[in-house]
């Protein structure tokens, strides 16, 4: 048990560390390399709350797939075109942005205030989730009922990663 609170206090602390030195950062592959530190010790919370799927989800789509496609755009925007923009404009996108904000806040508000959840029970019951294992029953729903919008999210990224590249090539 002590073994778990010092492992936990570990990984939070490195989380806050790693999320600081993310947003201070001046050089954006170094922002990037510790947002995955941050993923990954946010993967080990999980871990130690005993959700193994939602860590390996996370490190896998998180640090794994979506911090590639990060810092390959990275590397393909000029970063010198950047540093001539100045980034303190306030306009349309600003005000959006802090509705948006505003909003989302409200949300989680309002969800945090509901005791009880809406919708419908699902066909696995807890006992049945704990009887079959979580990683086949997620497995299962992902290889069947929701295999296709799972293999158009693979081809939404991989679009996007062609994109990139089709972009970058014409400004060079």
């Amino acid at each position: 048990m002590i073994l778990q609170w010092i492992v936990f206090i570990l990984s939070a602390l490195f989380a806050i560390f790693s999320a600081l030195m993310m947003i201070t950062r001046k050089n954006p592959i170094h922002s990037a390399l510790f947002l995955i530190g941050n993923f990954l010790s946010v993967a080990v919370l999980y871990i130690l709350l005993g959700r193994q799927f939602i860590a390996i989800a996370q490190v896998m789509i998180y640090a794994g797939a979506i911090m590639m496609l990060i810092i390959f755009t990275i590397m393909l925007i000029s970063v010198e075109e950047l540093k001539k923009v100045s980034l303190l404009k306030f306009g349309a996108g600003s005000v959006i942005g802090l509705v948006m904000t505003v909003l989302l806040f409200g949300f989680l508000a309002s969800s945090v205030a509901v005791r009880t959840l809406p919708g419908l029970k699902g066909g696995f019951p807890l006992e049945r989730i704990q009887e079959l294992g979580p990683f086949k029953v997620i497995g299962g729903l992902l290889m069947t009922k929701y295999l296709l919008p799972f293999e158009l999210a693979s081809v939404v990224l991989l679009i996007g990663i062609i994109g990139a590249v089709i972009l970058a090539k014409k400004e060079r």
